[in-house]
């Protein structure tokens, strides 16, 4: 998906679809999608020693950040700063951003292909 949709040939987490304004006097998404890979939730949970069910949680609510309108690749550490509130709040492990401690997914997707190469995927 991450090929097809960002153009990007690497496996990667979470992949957040906006949906488009429904009519034209909505200029809110209604709705949207969160796309999240089993396989590297999986991978994570297990490598950072929380649950499966806390890597979701923590997916999700990197992807509903997105949805939101940010971007941690040009914020200037916005998302980064509005990750860390809420999971503070939800009670979560460290996120996404925290984890590479860079403000773009670019070094989680290289970890990731490694990880992924060394299984044989």
């Amino acid at each position: 998906m991450n090929r097809r949709f960002r153009k990007v040939d690497k496996p990667t987490d979470v992949l957040s679809f906006p949906s488009l304004p429904v009519g034209r006097q909505q200029t809110n998404p209604v709705a949207s999608d969160v796309v999240i890979s089993a396989d590297i939730a999986r991978e994570n949970a297990k490598k950072l020693g929380h649950s499966l069910a806390d890597e979701v949680k923590i997916l999700t609510l990197h992807g509903i950040l997105h949805i939101a309108g940010f971007d941690h690749e040009n914020d200037r550490g916005a998302m980064a700063k509005k990750e860390q509130q809420l999971r503070r709040r939800l009670g979560l492990e460290p996120g996404l951003i925290e984890r590479t401690g860079t403000m773009t997914p670019h070094s989680v997707q290289r970890n990731r292909t490694r990880s992924a190469n060394r299984r044989g995927a």
